[in-house]
């Protein structure tokens, strides 16, 4: 496990967006200045981590791919992404727990506002977490003449979500701290897992967003 920094360029636009600001409109100066306070102090909730291992692929088959240890990631869209591509890193990261805490407070409190702005704030920040993490690990393979896939995570387009019992198999136990439910879900919330291909330059351009007709999905690139 890897502790990060926990200061993150938060996107304004991005967490106004996820408390129901349309990108045309503007928000009260009341609003303004409570994102602008959250954005700058939010630091104090952060207790970034992240863990990452990188596997062969010892096989694509079909929908099939099977990892030199034995994790099985089945999707059609994951086979495509990992068929010409040696080499995968599985990832798991986190903001940590003391954010979704404060939240949770907030909302009991009867803070509702408070509590939706922060929790946006997270999000954004555990996605710019996610966005260091695959620019170091984009950085490892160039320094090897490799370059990286997209990243993926199991419940985007047909990879299930129930395929994180695949991924945190492949961590072997190492998981930034994060824990997995029955239900696949991981705790803390404002966590990401997934995968990233390593190989040459002709695994970077696969993109299944250009053939799906979800146009409302939020992990459209």
């Amino acid at each position: 496990m890897v502790t990060a920094s926990s200061r993150f360029d938060i996107d304004r636009r991005r967490v106004l967006h996820d408390i129901g600001y349309p990108p045309d409109s503007e928000p009260s100066a009341r609003m303004e200045s409570l994102v602008n306070d959250y954005v700058k102090n939010a630091h104090q909730f952060f207790s970034p981590s992240f863990s990452y291992v990188v596997r062969d692929i010892e096989l694509v088959d079909g929908t099939s791919v099977v990892l030199e240890d034995g994790a099985i990631f089945e999707s059609e869209v994951i086979a495509r992404l990992l068929e010409k591509a040696g080499k995968v890193a599985v990832f798991v990261l986190t903001i940590g727990r003391y954010l979704e805490d404060t939240v949770a407070q907030l909302g009991q409190g009867g803070l509702v506002l408070q509590s939706a702005v922060l929790d946006a704030i997270g999000s954004d920040a555990t996605e710019r977490l996610a966005d260091s993490v695959e620019s170091q690990i984009s950085e490892v393979a160039h320094n090897q003449g490799l370059t990286i896939s997209r990243r993926f995570s199991p419940g985007y387009c047909d990879w299930d979500v129930s395929q994180q019992k695949s991924v945190f198999q492949s961590m072997k136990g190492d998981c930034a701290g994060v824990q997995l439910t029955d239900g696949c879900l991981m705790l803390p919330r404002k966590s990401i897992s997934g995968i990233i291909g390593i190989g040459s330059h002709d695994i970077e351009g696969y993109n299944p967003c250009k053939t799906c007709d979800k146009h409302d999905c939020v992990g459209r690139r």
